[in-house]
């Protein structure tokens, strides 16, 4: 009997054993989680601490139970990892109930032990009142403190996608939010005129966005958060959440004598491998081959980690598939905007040397005689010398999403910015207008 191990049961861990079980029957699948919770949405914390999703089990897809009594996966909570033998193939655990260690063996391994929220190491950040989020566990403790305590004002600390979030989660709570970034603007991944538009919208549903703002620690009171305290201001919070981005789990790995890549992030092929054999890594752990940047990159997502966990687990499995890639696509909530991005940002393009042309256009979601027609600003961003098309972005109350999925398609197929006009899209008045507003941006050019 083969015996496999996976190490972290969410995304990655769990879609890799799915694909395991289905292929091998007879497979034995040990699945080792230091959590209390098997697969669950973290991308939808934000909108269950908002109030949108009443139900933390509306998060989870498949309990370990389920794992257990429907798939006979061997699906363990509460198993801390503590160290991965590669020559004896075992992996040393600690069931973090009991304190009983533990040892199992492995003819294969997959390491998806997925990323952590980065903690500055502030003054202040043990104080009541202060989070971050990533579990469950974490989004319960949040809704509950702000339902349940007095909590008036909150500072979130860090612009990106689970910063801006939060802001209209806890804003829905009628709360005062304030958002601080080091940065000169939110949402780094976006090009500064989409981003300000964001900006714009937050502050008309307000929040308080104050960007290059470098804090030094968080004040307390009586064992409370009670102020942020930054370079130029101190600012009173009653809640503090720290958003300032994530770092892949890799430890474990590295002290097995895994190579570790961009980031620090798990170095791995396209079939998932490591550098050492019978040992694999996928999700946001492991590093991500950007085919626009036709380099390894490091941008965990939720799409991409189940991406990966599938090819691992049919790889490990016995068969062949490769990972084709990402083209870095992104979309985020912002109260009513949507703020969707896909390929290289003019800062990525510029970094990797290329010399590019940005052209924006603001237009109608579809046409503009139709009524209720929503503004809609899209972003093209061509590498001038080939017309190549390297990235785009968009920012609207409806139909940013739907452009930048096109647009990311033709990344993958390396379209110019002049195949974009070929492109059959679809058009009636209520949904767009005769020229899509990617190819009115591609006119342009």
């Amino acid at each position: 009997m083969q015996k496999f191990v996976i190490v972290g049961g969410d995304a990655a861990g769990m879609s890799a054993a799915m694909q395991i079980v289905r292929r091998l029957p007879d497979a034995s699948v040990v699945a080792l989680e230091m959590g209390d919770t098997f697969s669950y949405a973290q991308c939808g914390l934000p909108y269950y601490i908002g109030g949108d999703i009443p139900e933390t089990d509306n998060l989870i897809a498949r309990s370990a139970e389920t794992f257990r009594n429907k798939y006979g996966i061997d699906a363990r909570t509460y198993h801390k990892v503590t160290k991965i033998h590669p020559s004896e193939k075992t992996v040393d655990f600690i069931n973090m109930q009991s304190g009983e260690a533990g040892t199992v063996p492995y003819d294969r391994l997959l390491i998806a032990t997925g990323a952590r929220p980065v903690v500055p190491e502030w003054e202040g950040i043990d104080l009541q009142g202060v989070f971050v989020l990533k579990t469950i566990r974490d989004a319960e403790r949040i809704r509950e403190y702000v339902r349940n305590g007095e909590v008036n004002k909150c500072v979130i600390i860090g612009g990106g996608p689970i910063g801006i979030e939060m802001a209209e989660a806890l804003s829905a709570s009628e709360k005062k939010v304030t958002i601080l970034d080091r940065n000169p603007q939110l949402a780094t991944a976006w090009n500064s005129e989409i981003a300000e538009i964001a900006k714009q919208h937050m502050e008309e549903n307000g929040v308080l966005v104050k960007p290059e703002q470098n804090v030094k620690g968080i004040v307390g009171q009586n064992g409370k958060a009670a102020a942020v305290e930054t370079e130029s201001e101190t600012l009173e919070a009653d809640l503090v959440l720290l958003a300032v981005g994530v770092a892949p789990n890799s430890e474990l790995a590295k002290d097995a004598g895994v190579q570790l890549g961009v980031r620090n992030a798990i170095q791995v092929n396209a079939r998932m491998e490591t550098n050492l054999p019978g040992i694999y890594a996928a999700g946001d752990v492991a590093v991500h081959y950007h085919r626009v940047k036709k380099k390894d990159d490091y941008i965990p997502l939720g799409t991409t980690a189940n991406k990966q966990g599938r090819i691992a687990g049919i790889n490990m499995s016995g068969e062949q598939a490769a990972f084709a890639g990402i083209v870095g696509s992104a979309v985020m909530k912002v109260f009513e905007l949507g703020l969707a991005r896909t390929g290289l940002s003019r800062k990525e393009a510029e970094d990797l040397g290329m010399e590019v042309e940005v052209v924006t256009i603001n237009t109608k979601d579809h046409a503009g005689y139709y009524p209720n027609a929503e503004d809609l600003s899209i972003q093209l961003i061509v590498e001038k010398s080939a017309g190549q098309l390297v990235g785009g972005q968009a920012a609207g109350k409806s139909g940013a999403d739907k452009r930048v999925d096109v647009l990311a398609t033709a990344l993958y197929h390396e379209l110019t910015v002049h195949e974009l006009l070929d492109l059959d899209l679809t058009y009636a008045p209520p949904f767009n207008g005769v020229w899509d507003p990617i190819q009115q941006a591609a006119r342009r050019f």
